[in-house]
């Protein structure tokens, strides 16, 4: 059996997908398709290494030599084209750690900090937790597919706006975004002087004919006034082990940066963390690929069945991710009805799109990040859910 077929048993491993279903879905039945990690082993080469390291059996404080910083440049030059300095690498637990460290360091309470909704669900507490403005640059859907207003997004800058949080690609849209589009934004954020927090932390999980460009990699000008966050945990599903970087090209901005982590106690990496993103981009890239192959298939499996099969579900066809977002408005249910519609009738746990801003208030998004036969049955339940409604 494949590495991407064989269905593991995670339950009472402690899974926040798996073991917290009665908490999230009120019941054991449901099939959680909700929190973005995948129901897939990690690269072999990964696991291979946190059991060696275990055996040694010794835990101490750990460093970040270049044995781990040189797998992270030529990754990023490999994968992403964008050639970058050791000497930019900061390190910290999380993509969403880093955001809030960043947002501490470079605004001040009561500044307004711009998001494009529907957007990953902890941006909202990454600013309002530290008392700064969310102010939305909606998202406008056209024929199924995403853009961004950019009249709005300049009129929002123009407002007062100290930091931009880019979701690229875009969760939970899937949008990957062109080059015409990532230099508009840059554009405009360097002419109201706003700082750009880029999140890149699906830049590996992209769909064929698409290419992810990190912002930063666009120029100097725009590299000197962005922060790139990236990690290999969603990449190689190592999210437990807590394991992010991020890319600072500008001295003085990662200083500043690198206080803040100092000051919060998030500058380093675990011993395990530290030695799954060697080995994940040392040798997961074989791996990646297949993964990549398997995710294109579970795509189109799912926007086939779900539009054929029923006269409700519209899909947004993703660019990146290994999410799905489902527009459900056909359904005529509200957000309350919705959600009960999903837990209790097609017993699939999926995550509502309310959570991501008003905007998702009649969709959900689905993680397709799982063994075929999971997926089957999970989409077969919300056929006939709506079949026999």
């Amino acid at each position: 059996m494949g590495t991407f077929e064989k269905i593991h048993n995670r339950m009472n491993t402690r899974s926040v997908k798996w073991d917290m279903r009665s908490t999230m879905f009120q019941s054991e039945e449901v099939l959680p398709m909700w929190v973005a990690d995948m129901d897939f082993k990690a690269p072999q080469a990964v696991n291979d290494a946190l059991i060696e390291r275990a055996k040694h059996g010794i835990y101490g404080y750990t460093i970040i030599d270049d044995d781990v910083k040189n797998p992270i440049i030529n990754w990023v030059s490999k994968r992403h084209n964008w050639e970058i300095d050791k000497d930019w690498l900061s390190f910290s637990p999380g993509v969403v750690a880093s955001l809030h460290m960043a947002v501490q360091a470079f605004t001040e309470p009561g500044d307004n900090i711009l998001v494009q909704t529907p957007v990953y669900t902890p941006f909202y507490s990454v600013i309002e937790s530290h008392d700064r403005n969310v102010v939305k640059n909606p998202l406008q859907q056209k024929n199924n597919y995403y853009h961004i207003d950019f009249e709005d997004f300049e009129e929002k800058l123009k407002q007062g706006v100290s930091a931009f949080i880019l979701c690229s690609p875009h969760n939970p849209i899937g949008r990957v975004w062109k080059k015409e589009e990532l230099q508009e934004m840059a554009r405009l954020c360097l002419k109201y002087d706003v700082l750009i927090l880029s999140d890149e932390i699906h830049a590996d999980l992209i769909y064929p004919g698409e290419t992810h460009i990190p912002l930063a990699s666009l120029s100097e000008e725009i590299a000197a006034k962005t922060i790139t966050f990236m990690s290999p945990s969603k990449t190689f599903n190592l999210a437990g082990l807590q394991a992010s970087y991020i890319i600072t090209s500008d001295k003085a901005t990662r200083e500043t940066l690198n206080a803040q982590l100092l000051k919060q106690g998030h500058n380093m990496l675990n011993t395990m963390g530290n030695t799954a993103l060697e080995a994940a981009y040392r040798y997961g890239e074989e791996w990646l690929d297949e993964l990549l192959e398997v995710l294109q298939e579970h795509k189109d499996y799912v926007i086939s069945m779900l539009e054929e099969k029923t006269d409700v579900f519209s899909v947004t066809r993703p660019e990146g991710t290994y999410l799905l977002w489902i527009d459900c408005s056909k359904l005529q249910l509200d957000r309350a009805a919705l959600k009960k519609f999903m837990n209790e009738a097609a017993k699939v746990g999926l995550n509502a799109g309310a959570d991501y801003g008003d905007e998702g208030e009649l969709f959900m998004r689905m993680n397709i990040a799982c063994p075929r036969e999971t997926l089957e049955e999970g989409v077969k339940r919300l056929i006939d859910a709506v079949n026999n409604r």
